[in-house]
């Protein structure tokens, strides 16, 4: 009973207990959901909701909130192709990343100084350059498919570290790209548990206020959560582009709420001072198979955000009601001594 208590009061335990019934109770009417090739196929489907997921954990560990990281993406993949194409200039697709790397980090370097620099508040501002970031790439930059991408990147996307069959003789891989989502699990890991800036991120998360009197410069560190989420941003929308093999403008924006439940769902509070890594990760790909898992198995996709919001539910009130106890027993614990 106490294993169980301990599980419930962990937010990654509880996100991991939820996936395993889910996949239980799905297997139960689809066997052949219980194999090898749907975690391969399971985690392809989840590579560009963890990319952004990662970035969206250090904002909200912050106690900010971004809802513009898909704008971000897609403005710095289009814009990036757009130039590549437009110059006619043979650049290596790790020159593509960088690119589009930079353009996410300028972007988001813009919500730092109105968030850090002048202290407005996360939620508007976001809302303010989702529409401003998605509405200049559509007027200024295109509105075109471009579907004839370099040549390198059609390589870079037919590449396979995993191919294999499933169940019912489809092919299902894991492309390269998958070393993108590793590289950025890495960096994130070590900036958020082993780095001076990630002690600042959960301070400023707990208590901003509290920050200041230990002498954190919080402005200084929200402009820097903002450019490396962009940065971040940038990345997942390229690694979008190689997946599909072509830069659609009006890609990934009308995503976030995927994105962002996973991130909660992984334990991340919007309160802040809470988020990691592996619960980010976690919950991106239960919400990655419940969305393909009730879309292959006919449900309507309006059933999947039911299916999303309960699981938010249970995945943010389990913990805290947990807590909860746990502080209730330990002050009858108290009284009784």
């Amino acid at each position: 009973m106490r294993g169980l208590s301990n599980i419930l009061g962990s937010a990654q335990g509880v996100v991991l207990l939820m996936a395993l019934v889910f996949a239980l109770a799905i297997g139960i009417t689809n066997p052949g959901f219980l194999s090898v090739a749907t975690i391969v196929d399971l985690m392809r489907n989840s590579l560009v909701t963890g990319i952004f997921a990662l970035g969206v954990m250090m904002v909200l560990a912050s106690g900010g909130i971004d809802v513009s990281f898909t704008a971000i993406g897609a403005f710095a993949m289009y814009t990036t192709m757009t130039l590549v194409l437009g110059v006619d200039i043979d650049v290596p697709i790790v020159g593509l990343f960088l690119a589009s790397a930079l353009i996410g980090a300028a972007l988001g370097l813009i919500n730092g100084l109105l968030i850090g620099g002048l202290g407005l508040p996360t939620l508007i501002v976001t809302l303010g350059t989702l529409s401003l970031f998605r509405g200049a790439l559509l007027t200024f930059v295109g509105t075109t498919y471009l579907t004839s991408v370099p040549r390198n990147v059609i390589s870079f996307a037919r590449t396979m570290i995993v191919r294999m069959e499933n169940a019912v003789g489809q092919l299902v891989s894991l492309p390269l790209s998958f070393v993108v989502l590793v590289g950025v699990t890495i960096f994130v890991a070590i900036l958020m548990n082993f780095t001076m800036f990630g002690r600042k991120i959960y301070a400023i998360g707990g208590s901003e206020e509290g920050a200041r009197r230990i002498g954190i410069d919080v402005a200084r560190v929200k402009i820097w959560i903002y450019v490396i989420a962009g940065a971040i941003a940038g990345l997942a929308g390229m690694t979008h582009m190689t997946l599909s093999r072509m830069a659609n403008p009006f890609d990934l924006v009308g995503t976030e709420l995927n994105v962002i439940a996973a991130v909660v769902l992984g334990g991340a509070r919007i309160t802040g001072g809470h988020g990691t890594v592996t619960g980010a990760l976690l919950g991106a790909l239960v919400i990655t198979m419940i969305n393909t898992s009730l879309l292959s198995a006919g449900v309507p996709s309006y059933w999947q955000r039911v299916v999303v919001g309960l699981l938010i539910i249970i995945g943010t009130g389990l913990p805290i009601l947990t807590d909860r106890h746990r502080a209730k027993r330990e002050r009858l614990a108290r009284a009784a001594v």
